[in-house]
């Protein structure tokens, strides 16, 4: 059984940082792209990073966190993180990482979730 944890989330002012964490358990953590979506009330779950698995990970990112955000992983530590800078109260949302077996931005690709973490953006 997999899980994922996240945690790091919490109230920031506008141009302020923070930094998600998303430990996993089990030993294929390694194998997998790990992502990051968010979702806010009254809103669909959206995607916001991804990153594949391998020595030379790619990223992508969605057009409204692009040059703000950056998503890494850590495969010894089975954890994957989301550096955010320069946030917004647009980006206010429960943030949620998953795991898929390829680089995907569809929810659909994703098998397993965690609980998400709150970030809240004050203006």
């Amino acid at each position: 059984q997999v899980q994922l944890v996240e945690s790091g989330g919490g109230l920031v002012q506008a141009g302020g940082s923070l930094r998600l964490s998303c430990a996993a358990s089990g030993r294929t953590f390694g194998n997998y792209a790990m992502g990051w979506f968010r979702q806010a009330p009254g809103k669909e779950r959206e995607f916001v990073a991804v990153i594949s698995w391998g020595r030379r990970a790619t990223t992508y990112y969605a057009d409204s966190v692009k040059g703000r955000f950056t998503i890494s992983r850590d495969n010894a530590k089975n954890t994957v993180y989301l550096q955010m800078n320069s946030l917004k109260p647009e980006d206010t949302a429960v943030y949620y990482c998953a795991r898929a077996p390829g680089v995907s931005i569809a929810t659909g690709e994703y098998d397993y979730w965690g609980q998400g973490t709150q970030v809240t953006v004050s203006s």
